[in-house]
């Protein structure tokens, strides 16, 4: 047998390998039911607003701005002052 037929099989093989993986995982993905994944979405909203909630509330939110249009707005100013 010729290396190249060698190689292409271990190739094969691994790609029949991979997608055997990706086949289990799409089936325990799909095992739950809809029920089961809206109560899971739920504890973990709970959760994240727990976390949220018990951390410092005293500081600052961040500042929001006028998006990336702001942003070059604001940068084409700053360097035509500088030039003047």
């Amino acid at each position: 047998m010729r290396w190249w037929k060698a190689v292409g099989l271990a190739g094969l093989a691994g790609v029949v390998a991979t997608g055997a993986v990706v086949v289990r995982a799409e089936r325990r993905r799909r095992a739950y039911t809809p029920d089961e994944v809206r109560e899971q979405l739920h504890m973990r909203f709970a959760q994240a607003t727990a976390a949220l909630e018990a951390a410092d509330t005293d500081a600052e939110p961040p500042k929001a701005h006028a998006g990336i249009a702001g942003c070059f707005r604001r940068s084409r100013c700053g360097r035509s002052q500088r030039r003047r």
